[in-house]
């Protein structure tokens, strides 16, 4: 399949097509690019232009470059254009520009990815639907996404992220959703907001993009819920809630067992039972703004339960193993890949509601919360879950905080860094425990992840 030519992405971009080539993916990463693709020679942590020689060699279609790179012959196949990251925009917008598809954009501080996880799942079963690949949610990830977008495409579903204040109308303008969802508002990122105010004003941002006539999804639960309406009112939007609080897709009773999440729910005004083949009540919260998502897209509402209901999150996101250990199983709940207050605590809730012989928790820095954060993390020591947790480990110089408010029936160990707790796991795991690991993504709490899998016979992933 061909998804650019020379001479369409030349004009999509302003830029000068070198050679008469086609593209048939879009890659910013030599290491998983294929061939046929699109190299985006971008500027990060190391300039993309080092690598492009690289990328043709391993048969890249051709590379977007600021200039012909050493080593690079003048008559390879090349874009070349004035700024590489300004392309990539125009490439998205232009990809965004010639498809049908109606799309969808998520943000919020806690579950855009597994969120945006189910709509593709969902939406997948009923129509061609290209989704954000991992969270690339910020600057480079949305006009990726949006640029790798086929145009017979019939659904799209956009993570949008953010790190500072200004970040998410301008990437919603590109991806121009027919519908927004604002999933949560919590203490995230506050070095850069001065209240979590700021924080909801940021993502109701989301409804600057939106198509006209289109729909905000948003939480009716939360605090912020007026902001984010307001937002909506200013912007046209037609709002749709969802939560307790709601009307049109209200929650009514949640309930784990087994593993899964059973769900009652009022989804304009038809009772709606459906079961998540995952534990947390916090994804339940997610699902039923997914669910409204997709009614507000004129998708077939039993199709998109059907295939809610087959939905498992990725590993790092709350995937739950059985790990098979010398005596015995033990069963890991694997939300390593990111934490703040508020998804540390629906973790938590998840843990204490689960059954084991023992419930440890494994906690690292919860990062980027300004000067109240070693107060955010003690305070996890008088969240509800914590009372039926049998110890807690932390990870981290702000995890210390917990640890020393922690009482010390459940105080487990302290280490500067997740190496240090990995090495001293057989001593702290045993047969019979189910094990949450839970931190930022910069804790590297996949290292206690990767060791408990390597402690037995290696890990049965729950069905």
């Amino acid at each position: 399949m061909t998804l650019w030519t020379a001479s369409e992405a030349a004009e999509a971009t302003g830029g000068q097509a070198v050679g008469d080539w086609q593209a048939s993916g879009v890659s910013i990463d030599t290491r998983t690019i294929a061939p046929g693709d699109l190299f985006v020679a971008l500027k990060a942590a190391r300039d993309g232009h080092d690598f492009v020689a690289q990328a043709l060699e391993k048969g890249a279609g051709a590379a977007l470059v600021a200039h012909i790179p050493e080593g690079v012959a003048e008559d390879a196949p090349l874009l070349v254009v004035e700024d590489v990251q300004t392309a990539l925009e125009a490439l998205g917008r232009a990809a965004r520009a010639r498809t049908q598809a109606r799309v969808v954009a998520v943000t919020g501080s806690v579950g855009k990815t597994s969120t945006k996880e189910m709509l593709a799942t969902m939406l997948g079963a009923q129509g061609r639907t290209h989704a954000s690949v991992a969270s690339y949610n910020n600057h480079w990830g949305v006009p990726l996404t949006l640029a790798r977008m086929p145009r017979e495409t019939e659904f799209a579903v956009i993570e949008i992220g953010m790190n500072h204040p200004g970040e998410i109308a301008p990437l919603a303008r590109q991806a121009r959703p027919d519908v927004v969802m604002v999933t949560t508002v919590a203490p995230a990122h506050l070095e850069a907001f001065d209240s979590i105010a700021a924080i909801a004003r940021e993502k109701a941002s989301i409804v600057e993009g939106l198509e006209p006539g289109g729909t905000a999804v948003l939480n009716a639960d939360i605090e912020e819920a007026p902001i984010l309406r307001a937002a909506a009112d200013t912007a046209g939007a037609r709002i749709v809630e969802f939560g307790h609080e709601a009307r049109e897709f209200k929650l009514l009773q949640t309930g784990v067992q087994d593993g899964m999440t059973r769900v009652s729910a009022l989804c304009d005004d038809r009772e709606t039972d459906f079961t998540l083949n995952t534990a947390g009540t916090h994804f339940a919260m997610n699902a039923l703004g997914a669910l409204a998502c997709c009614a507000t897209l004129g998708a077939d509402a039993a199709a998109a339960l059907r295939a809610l209901e087959r939905w498992t999150p990725f590993r790092g996101r709350g995937q739950r193993e059985r790990i098979a250990l010398p005596g015995g199983m033990a069963e890991l709940i694997d939300d390593s890949y990111n934490a703040n207050p508020a998804s540390m605590a629906a973790t938590l809730a998840t843990l204490a509601a689960a059954d084991g012989a023992r419930r440890i928790a494994i906690l690292g820095d919860m990062k980027e919360l300004g000067p109240q954060a070693e107060a955010m993390h003690a305070d996890l020591a008088c969240h509800e879950g914590i009372d039926a947790v049998d110890k807690v480990h932390c990870i981290g110089p702000l995890m210390r905080a917990l640890h020393a408010a922690l009482p010390e029936t459940r105080r487990g160990d302290w280490s500067e860094t997740s190496q240090e707790i990995a090495e001293r796991l057989q001593a702290l795991v045993k047969p019979g425990d189910i094990v949450l690991v839970k931190g930022s993504l910069s804790m590297d709490l996949a290292t206690v992840v990767d060791a408990l899998r390597k402690m037995g016979n290696g890990a049965e992933p729950d069905a």
